[in-house]
């Protein structure tokens, strides 16, 4: 997946996720399934590539919060980061 489709679902699972009004810190793996499920079936990713996606959406989500931080870039940083 290059870097501008991986955005682009991160955006996508964030939108979802503010759409539901779910709270930026929820950890009830139920609620999430939702999340994973739909990007597993529309994006055929595995389990774990869709679980991560959905915590960088959530970290996308909070940082877009955050004044002065242009959240995307920082989260791909994040990524990038602990890949290394």
């Amino acid at each position: 997946m290059t870097e501008t489709e991986h955005n682009k679902r991160i955006k996508e699972i964030s939108e979802m996720i503010i759409s539901d009004n779910l709270s930026l810190d929820e950890q009830d793996q139920n609620k999430l399934e939702k999340y994973h499920n739909f990007l597993k079936q529309n994006y055929s990713l595995d389990h774990d590539s869709a679980v991560e996606l959905v915590n960088e959406a959530f970290l996308y989500l909070k940082l877009k919060e955050s004044p002065d931080i242009d959240p995307l870039t920082r989260v791909m940083s994040l990524v990038l980061d602990s890949a290394s």
